[in-house]
């Protein structure tokens, strides 16, 4: 005789689940948005950039960091919403 395990089922309406996806991609466009901020800053510091191409990369970072704000907002969620939990290794950004 057969014991079955008892099936799992996670309860979570639609709503949740579209703000925790919400919130993850929008985890991933920050964390990413933040690691080539972080080139840029590296590259500029080497004086691997011209001045326009400077120029450039910071216009195109603020865009990006308004639009990230604006879809944060759309959305509910603040910056600390997007800074996961790792458990021991910390937080995400």
């Amino acid at each position: 005789m057969s014991v079955e395990a008892p099936r799992l089922r996670i309860a979570a309406d639609s709503e949740t689940i579209e703000r925790d996806l919400t919130r993850l991609v929008l985890t991933l466009v920050e964390l990413v948005r933040q690691l080539v901020e972080r080139q840029c800053v590296r590259r500029m510091e080497q004086g691997n950039l011209s001045d326009e191409q400077i120029e450039t990369l910071g216009v195109t970072l603020m865009r990006l960091e308004e639009a990230m704000t604006e879809l944060c907002d759309r959305f509910g969620l603040t910056p600390e919403d997007l800074n996961l939990d790792l458990g021991p290794l910390g937080t995400l950004l």
